[in-house]
């Protein structure tokens, strides 16, 4: 995810070709110039511009595609925002979860903490690889022996270990070092990760329907193609550049919606997961008093541009 200040449009625009869905817009603008400057030449070169496009008809086009593309750019949007929102309650549930345990485990109880708090930083890393490539288990913490090659053999690592995590408030509760009372409070936040599991697994698995995507594509397409005709008569040459800014408009609003539907890959513009996975891990350690492993210090505070 790029970091950049929005107030600022010369640091905004700097950051121009740090964002691979902008080099792929241009290069298609530039296609998109080529056939501009292909059809112009010809038409002017023989006289041929007597081919138009009624003028209304193309601007009640251009409405409804504008229309079209509101609706597309909000509806990604809204599947960003909601996978960011839901990501925000899992750093809540697990900053929770850390200091109820840390109100209720004994201060000697080094081993018992250091359990805890490994187990639950794990979460947040495990789902980040979930709902990307593939759980990388070289970062997850080793809670006790063999502890990480048990996990390997889980089909849902998520799921797995927030089995484990219940199995260790069972085991409190039977030592009275929890109450039932206490219980009924760590479950509400208990079952809130594996529900933002959930939900970020929903987003990830219902992109928007091919025919949707495909229809505003094709229209965008026919719209850029049909373009140079109706301006030909009216700015002739300067139908090139007018063409490109078109489409540079057009398709940009298409691509970007295209990326950030799915808000959990590893574009520029994606949520950064990992880094705000290893901040979960660097507060629930802070909270319950267990000293980080010195191969994840400072990831915490790393740039969002730069962790994956």
């Amino acid at each position: 995810m790029i970091i950049y200040k929005s107030t600022d449009w010369w640091e905004a625009l700097r950051h121009l070709r740090s964002s691979g869905i902008i080099r792929l817009l241009l290069k298609r603008v530039l296609l998109v110039g080529l056939y501009a400057t292909a059809v112009t030449a010809f038409f002017i070169r023989f006289d041929k511009m007597n081919i138009q496009v009624d003028k209304e008809f193309f601007s009640f086009m251009g409405i409804m595609l504008s229309l079209l593309l509101v609706f597309r750019t909000n509806t990604a949007y809204d599947r960003f925002y909601e996978g960011r929102r839901l990501w925000g309650q899992l750093v809540n549930n697990c900053r929770n979860l850390a200091v109820l345990l840390h109100a209720r485990l004994p201060a000697t109880d080094y081993a018992t903490r250091t359990y805890f708090a490994r187990l639950l930083a794990n979460f947040p890393i495990a789902l980040d690889g979930h709902l990307r490539k593939g759980v990388r288990f070289e970062k997850l913490e080793e809670a006790d022996t063999g502890f990480i090659e048990r996990l390997r053999g889980a089909d849902h690592v998520p799921s797995r270990l927030s089995a484990l995590l219940q199995e260790l408030f069972e085991r409190l509760l039977r030592e009275d070092i929890l109450l039932p009372a206490h219980l009924i409070t760590l479950q509400r936040h208990h079952e809130g990760l594996l529900d933002v599991a959930g939900a970020c697994e929903r987003i990830k698995a219902t992109p928007i329907p091919f025919s949707y995507s495909y229809f505003i594509k094709g229209f965008i397409t026919v719209f850029v193609l049909i373009m140079p005709f109706n301006l030909l008569d009216t700015y002739q040459y300067l139908t090139i550049p007018i063409t490109m800014f078109g489409a540079y408009a057009l398709l940009g609003v298409e691509m970007i919606g295209d990326e950030i539907e799915d808000p959990f890959g590893k574009d520029s513009n994606d949520l950064p997961l990992t880094q705000m996975a290893n901040r979960i891990r660097a507060n629930v350690h802070e909270i319950l008093g267990v000293e980080l492993p010195e191969t994840v210090k400072g990831l915490a505070d790393a740039p969002y541009s730069v962790v994956f």
